[in-house]
């Protein structure tokens, strides 16, 4: 091993400045050594002191490691030498990203931009900072150019959504449900509901307000919904409403859910739902999303546990984005009524316990921007009574004005 020893030594003084950043690679990615991964990269600059490429890996590594004034110093050094490399800047304002200097940060970036107006990676930092610095304006400019470029990018159409919930104070909407029964009841269904949506600082509120017509009786319900942002990543959806209409309506609903933006565009949430007409109703939901290119995958379920069996409900819904946050085609099946739905009333009468089978499209469109319509059908094969099937068509319209 002695003998051996110099010789090793003679061949790594001996590798091209590619070798040893080849070496280096290895050693971050796949042996997580650090340590190695930088002492390989400066012996590597020592032969090619102008080699870019391997400067900002020597940034990214200091980045890695937390030695952040390390990492500033190659990055600044770099700066000064007016290097223009897309991944120098990707590299440079990651740091300050991941580090809460959202300005140093976008200064990066805008610097980046301009030399590749094109890059979708840049493009989508960007977009992640400006959100993370409440600049929704630019952050949806920064996403909407990434769309452009490439309508299938995963991570620029998940962004987008959240974006999209935020880049108007105000909305004002109107919605409109109609219900035909071939059995099961003699009257239409006619439901009407208007909302008040304003976006804080720490997340959107809801006001709604709903009418109803049903069995030939109508009544009005109450409702108020919040969605508090806990983190980058964690969001609630908390939910009340008031109806003195009972059977219209539940006298009391509630609702609160946890919500998580994971990595790779997945999403989930695990929460639960409360009706009370003359008992309570609790029902506990979980649902996992997942975006990709131009689709969202969505499966929900609520699960109704009693002192007789447990009954459950699955729906699976897929988006098509044609073009922005509010632009898709949408298809769902499933089985079984959710809190959510029109039919909530009908689970006073444990009718949820009983088959339901349910299939539906609904078309998403904005006008400028602010203008946005919604139209939906839905079918229901409804075991009303056991072993007594009925069909139910649903139509809703909706229209929402942002501003």
């Amino acid at each position: 091993m002695v003998l051996l020893f110099p010789f090793a030594l003679y061949s790594q003084q001996n590798l091209s400045a590619d070798e040893l950043f080849s070496e280096a690679r290895n050693a971050a990615f796949e042996q997580k050594d650090y340590t190695a991964a930088i002492k390989l990269t400066k012996e590597a600059l020592e032969k090619a002191p102008d080699y870019t490429d391997i400067s900002v890996f020597l940034g990214r590594l200091y980045t890695w490691t937390n030695d952040l004034s390390s990492a500033r110093a190659v990055f600044d050094g770099l700066e000064k030498k007016e290097v223009r490399d897309e991944d120098f800047f990707i590299a440079y304002a990651s740091l300050e990203y991941w580090n809460d200097q959202n300005d140093k940060a976008i200064e990066i970036l805008n610097k980046g931009l301009e030399y590749h107006p094109q890059s979708e990676a840049l493009l989508l930092l960007k977009g992640k900072v400006d959100f993370n610095n409440s600049n929704y304006a630019d952050a949806e400019k920064a996403v909407n150019t990434l769309i452009r470029i490439n309508p299938k990018n995963t991570e620029a159409r998940a962004l987008s959504i959240k974006i999209n919930d935020f880049t108007s104070k105000n909305a004002m909407g109107i919605a409109y449900n109609f219900s035909h029964f071939d059995k099961q009841f003699d009257d239409d269904w006619h439901i009407v509901g208007l909302s008040y949506k304003r976006v804080t600082p720490i997340g959107s509120v809801i006001l709604k307000g709903n009418y109803a017509n049903k069995f030939a009786s109508s009544g009005t319900q109450f409702e108020l919904e919040a969605y508090p942002k806990l983190s980058k990543m964690f969001y609630l959806y908390v939910g009340a409403g008031y109806s003195n209409d009972v059977g219209i309506f539940p006298k009391f609903r509630s609702g609160v859910s946890l919500n998580a933006n994971l990595p790779k565009s997945y999403e989930a949430e695990v929460g639960y739902r409360q009706l009370y007409f003359s008992n309570n109703i609790w029902m506990y939901t979980a649902s996992v999303g997942k975006y990709y290119k131009n689709f969202w995958f969505n499966l929900r379920t609520y699960i109704t546990p009693d002192n007789d069996n447990i009954s459950q409900s699955y729906t699976g819904t897929v988006r098509y984005y044609t073009t922005g946050a509010t632009d898709y085609f949408a298809f769902q099946i499933g089985t079984g009524i959710s809190p959510e739905s029109y039919l909530s009333n009908l689970l006073e009468n444990e009718i949820y316990k009983l088959k339901t089978f349910k299939i539906g499209g609904e078309y998403n469109f904005a006008v400028q921007k602010t203008n946005l319509f919604s139209i939906s059908a839905m079918y229901y094969n409804t075991e009303y009574l056991p072993k007594t099937k009925g069909n139910q068509y649903d139509f809703s319209l909706g229209y929402t004005k942002k501003f």
